[in-house]
This record gives structure tokens, C-alpha cells and sequence, in this order.
């Protein structure tokens, strides 16, 4: 089971920015990833994900704010996150698409003034 460690949380200001990672424990060249988040009360949304190919989706609250990208040699994943808004304060987590029986610690996130 590949195994996915989330650091770069911390506490920002309105419109700052910060660059989350996420390191895997071995290759996933072959899957699907996504960084997903979850506010306090609220479900767990995916926020972005990006294809093996390198393509990238993302949720709407977040479009041309957020950035994602994958190192596969590194096996890193990163989201760079712009101009952000109270509304993107949560628990921010890495995972394979689609896998749902695990999930690492997470990182929070906090945008607050």
C-alpha cells in the first residue's frame, strides 16, 4: 500500500499563498492522484487531481488559484495554492484516485487576517 505523507500547512493571510507536498512511500507512476480537503464539519471535496499523463482537474472553488503537479522520479506531489480565501481553510490530504480505505494525517490550512 503506498503510503502518503502531507506537509506545508500553516497559518496565511487573505490572498497569500502556500505550496503543499506530499510524499509517497514508493512509485505511483501508475495512478491517478488527488489532493482532496475537509473543513471543519463538512465532507471531505475532492479539490484537485492529476492524470498519469499529466493532466489536471480541478473543483471549481478553486480554478486558476490552485495548482497541481506530480514528480515522479520524487514521487512528490504538490499543490500551490494563490490568492487564498478564508473558504479554503481545512485539512488538506494526498491520496490515489479513487482509493478511500486510507488517508494520511493531512496538513492544516488556515487563511485567516
Amino acid at each position: 500500500q503506498v503510503q502518503l505523507v502531507e506537509s506545508g500547512g500553516g497559518l496565511v493571510q487573505p490572498g497569500g499563498s502556500l505550496r503543499l507536498s506530499c510524499a509517497a512511500s514508493e512509485s505511483f507512476v501508475f495512478y491517478v492522484m488527488a489532493w482532496y480537503r475537509q473543513a471543519p464539519g463538512q465532507q471531505r471535496d475532492m479539490v484537485a487531481t492529476i492524470t498519469t499523463g499529466g493532466g489536471t482537474n480541478y473543483a471549481d472553488s478553486v480554478k486558476g488559484r490552485f495548482t497541481i503537479s506530480r514528480d515522479n522520479a520524487k514521487k512528490m506531489v504538490h499543490l500551490q495554492m494563490n490568492s487564498l480565501k478564508p473558504e479554503d481553510t481545512a485539512v488538506y490530504y494526498c491520496n490515489i484516485y479513487g482509493r478511500y480505505d486510507y488517508w494520511g494525517q493531512g496538513t492544516q490550512v488556515t487563511v485567516s487576517s
